[in-house]
């Protein structure tokens, strides 16, 4: 049985202001649970069903404090409508910031809508890409929806905090490229590397002193008649043709 005390801690969680006071974070689900116990980050304690424990209860160190639950019982803790598997709180951990030597690294301006971080973080895992840089206006890393999103990459990618406009004005490593609606055809681009892929707010783009010190304007074809295309669907796209070449 869970107490009110524990349960009060979990759902505070899902704030960022308990988040950071706590320096802990929620994790929810088979999958992004089971990476969590996997990396390097601690646990600070798991609540799992019965079904979790018989399909996965072998990847539970002995040492982490480990609750049975009901499926009810983990979704009032968490965010998910309907959990079958388990929950997690884990401590936050510092990352490493470093990209000399990455070959690509994503930046993004104030993109705040947490969905899209979590799978612009998926993305990156994908193409190998470890290092995302992050305006103070994007979205919180440990908010649920994005490790939700991240479907177990937020453990292989880290995404840290900075000043863009000054951190890109003094790096003198990377070619920073960015995406405009009036910049180059992907499609005919050789990229030169070590690159910074520069991607904007999901409504007002990259703002304009990021884009004076942008390198190359870039931007995907459009051959119908959508508007626009959702940040991270660019992103993919964009990394997919920076990289083949």
């Amino acid at each position: 049985m869970i107490s009110k005390q524990e349960a009060k801690f979990v759902k505070s969680l899902k704030l960022k202001k308990y988040r950071r006071k706590a320096e802990s974070f929620l994790v929810e689900g088979a999958k992004n649970v089971l990476e969590l116990l996997g990396s390097d980050y601690q646990i600070q304690s798991i609540y799992v069903t019965r079904k979790f424990m018989d399909e996965y209860g072998g990847a539970i160190s002995g040492h982490i404090a480990c609750q049975l639950c009901t499926e009810q019982e983990l979704a009032d803790l968490g965010t998910f409508q309907t959990n079958e598997y388990a929950l997690a709180i884990a401590s936050m951990k510092m990352k490493k910031f470093e990209i000399d030597g990455e070959k690509l690294v994503i930046a993004l301006d104030e993109v705040s809508d947490p969905g899209n971080l979590g799978t612009i973080i998926r993305i990156a895992d994908w193409y190998g890409v470890t290092n995302i840089l992050a305006s103070h206006g994007t979205a919180d890393f440990y908010n649920p929806k994005v490790i939700n999103a991240s479907m177990g990459s937020f453990t292989r990618v880290g995404v840290h905090y900075i000043s863009l406009e000054e951190f890109i004005e003094y790096q003198d490593t990377h070619q920073v490229y960015g995406a405009f609606l009036e910049g180059e055809n992907i499609h005919n681009i050789e990229a030169d590397f070590p690159a910074i892929l520069l991607m904007g707010n999901e409504s007002q783009g990259i703002n304009s002193r990021l884009e004076k010190l942008t390198d190359r304007k870039i931007t995907i074809p459009r051959f119908g008649n959508a508007e626009s295309l959702n940040v991270a669907v660019s992103t993919a796209i964009l990394c997919d043709n920076l990289l083949r070449h």
